[in-house]
C-alpha cells in the first residue's frame, strides 16, 4: 500500500522518502531529543504503518503528542487532501513543529496546537475529528480519555503498541463514557498499530482536568 514514488497523479499522495526537507526536518527533531535514535527511514516506515492501518486518508486528523513530527507531519505531506492538528504540550516540541510546518510550505493544512490534549478536548474540535493518532503519548487509559472527546462517532483511535501485550486496549470498551471498542491490531515492517473505533458519544465529564487521567486512569 505504498503510494508511488514522487506522488500519485491526483495529488492525493506524496512519498516522505522523498523529500529532503522533510527528511532534514525529522533529523533536526532527532538532534534536539525529539525523535528516538535509528535510522530516518525506519521513523518513516512507522508512520507509513499508520497510513496504511487507517487507509483512505481522512480529510482531518488530529496527532497527540506530535513531538517532532511523527506521524503527524509525515501524514500531512503524504495526503495532500488531509488536514492535520498537531497537538503538542512542550514549547520546545511545539516550537520546532512551527519551523518544520513553514520549511515545508504546510502552514494551510497543518496547525500547531501548543496545550495539553486534556484542554484540546474541551475545545472546537470536541466530537469533530475523523481519526486521532498517538505514538509514544501515554498509557492507554490516558491516550483514550484525551483522544475520545476529540473523535466523531464512528471514529478511529490509531495508536502504536508493544508487541509484548496485546490486551491492554481491552478494558477500555467497558468504560461508558468513552465510547470506544477496541478492533484489532495492524502490524507493519514489525511494527504494532491499534484501533479503538468510537461507537457512541462520551460522557460530559470527559476529560477531566489536565492531569487527573495520568494520576487516576480510567481503566
Amino acid at each position: 500500500m505504498n503510494p508511488p514514488a514522487g506522488g500519485s497523479h491526483d495529488g492525493v499522495t506524496t512519498d516522505p522518502a522523498h523529500s529532503p526537507a522533510l527528511l532534514e526536518g525529522l533529523d533536526r527533531g532527532r538532534a534536539l531529543g525529539f525523535l528516538g535514535p535509528g535510522p530516518i527511514e525506519a521513523h518513516l516506515h512507522h508512520a507509513e504503518g499508520f497510513a496504511l492501518t487507517i487507509g483512505d486518508p481522512p480529510p482531518l486528523l488530529v496527532d497527540l503528542g506530535s513531538g517532532a513530527g511523527i506521524p503527524g507531519l509525515v501524514l500531512a505531506w503524504r495526503w495532500s487532501t488531509c488536514r492535520v492538528i498537531a497537538v503538542e504540550a512542550s514549547a520546545r516540541r511545539a516550537q520546532h513543529l512551527r519551523a518544520a510546518v513553514e520549511t515545508l510550505g504546510l502552514d494551510d493544512r497543518v496547525t500547531i496546537v501548543e496545550a495539553r490534549a486534556e484542554e484540546v478536548g474541551r475545545g472546537s474540535w470536541r466530537e469533530g475529528v475523523p481519526v486521532v493518532v498517538a505514538r509514544s503519548f501515554a498509557s492507554p487509559a490516558v491516550t483514550a480519555e484525551c483522544a475520545a472527546p476529540l473523535l466523531v462517532v464512528g471514529g478511529r483511535l490509531v495508536t502504536s503498541e508493544p508487541p509484548d501485550d496485546p490486551d491492554r486496549w481491552v478494558a477500555c470498551a467497558d468504560i461508558p463514557d468513552l465510547g470506544l471498542v477496541p478492533e484489532g491490531v495492524v502490524s507493519h515492517r514489525g511494527a504494532h498499530f491499534h484501533v479503538c473505533r468510537k461507537v457512541a458519544p462520551v460522557g460530559d465529564r470527559v476529560p477531566r482536568r489536565v492531569g487527573v487521567p495520568g494520576r487516576r486512569p480510567l481503566f
